[in-house]
């Protein structure tokens, strides 16, 4: 005997409705709201669940991840610069008031969104826009709190709240950029400044000691130059020359090998007044009468301080009296 399942077609298709309409399924962190004739009864958790058909439905599901609204608010702050705050506000539905947020509140985002506009434009008003930067967390900080103490009341909490964004006008971001960028270069202006200052100081330093040592070498050269010239003097004495003599010696000694170190150069252009064995004898001569004649001047001058010392000395008729 053959079925003609077309005959039980209707049957099957009553029992396929009965099932969907006895059973549902409910998803993890989701919550369903169930009413009976229109009134609350019950709140299902996520798996399988049964309700009677005609008589219970599924009045909503509310999930209850954390989710997070973006607001963006346009307001102005202290110094008058009109600026654009986004703040990212993270909530979700608590498990044991699910049906406070389902049958108080009607739009969660609208009422979070008031919150968000009246905190924002009540704090920032009071900053300077560089302290709007510094302070962001200040103000995540007020807009949480409120909102925390308002939204508890319809079953949201307020997990965490960031100023994501702070936007000024373009023409005020391109002031602060210009102004950052002055201080920046009036501070490597000041580095370079510096740094030639020290290379002008460590420059004079350096040079003032080169010149130190060079005068220290030309005193020690003079020293024993002086030295030289006077164990020259102490031995031309030991053959009988006095010290006049023995001086204007080496004076004219000196002069000849400095006309022979000159004429050693074969790039050198000398110039010789008129010379002969007489005049080099003229010039000893002349040069022993100099240092005669300024023996007797110095000899003259140490009688006549000697002479002046010995009045002073001596008691005036006032004084005796």
């Amino acid at each position: 005997m053959k079925i003609n399942l077309l005959e039980f077609l209707p049957y099957i298709v009553v029992v396929v409705l009965l099932i969907r309409g006895i059973f549902f399924v409910v998803k993890q962190q989701t919550a369903a709201i169930m009413e009976r004739f229109g009134k609350f009864t019950a709140v299902r958790q996520s798996g399988l669940q049964m309700k009677i058909p005609l008589i219970d439905k599924v009045a909503g599901r509310l999930s209850l991840k954390i989710q997070q609204l973006d607001v963006i608010v346009e307001t102005k702050t202290k110094d008058d610069v009109f600026v654009k705050i986004k703040v990212s506000v993270q909530y979700k539905v608590l498990m044991e008031k699910v049906y406070d947020a389902f049958y108080k509140l009607d739009f969660p985002h609208d009422q979070i969104t008031s919150y968000v506009f009246d905190v924002v434009r009540a704090e920032v008003p009071k900053l300077r826009l560089d302290d709007v930067f510094e302070r962001k967390d200040d103000i995540a900080n007020a807009v949480k709190s409120e909102l925390n103490e308002a939204m508890l009341e319809y079953g949201y909490d307020i997990i965490k709240t960031l100023v994501t964004d702070i936007d000024p006008d373009q023409e005020v971001k391109n002031a602060m950029n210009q102004i950052n960028a002055s201080e920046r270069k009036k501070v490597a202006a000041q580095y370079e400044g510096d740094a030639q200052r020290i290379l002008i100081v460590e420059k004079a330093k350096a040079e003032a000691e080169s010149k130190r040592l060079q005068g220290q070498g030309i005193a020690d050269q003079r020293r024993e130059i002086a030295r030289g010239l006077e164990e020259s003097v102490e031995v031309l004495n030991r053959v009988g020359i006095n010290s006049q003599e023995a001086s204007a010696l080496i004076v004219v000694t000196q002069h000849y090998d400095t006309l022979q170190s000159i004429g050693a150069h074969t790039n050198s252009n000398l110039i010789l007044l008129p010379n002969s064995p007489q005049a080099g004898s003229d010039m000893l001569n002349q040069t022993i009468a100099s240092f005669t004649a300024s023996n007797q001047v110095g000899e003259a001058i140490k009688s006549a301080n000697a002479k002046k010392e010995k009045a002073a000395a001596k008691p005036k008729p006032s004084d005796e009296a």
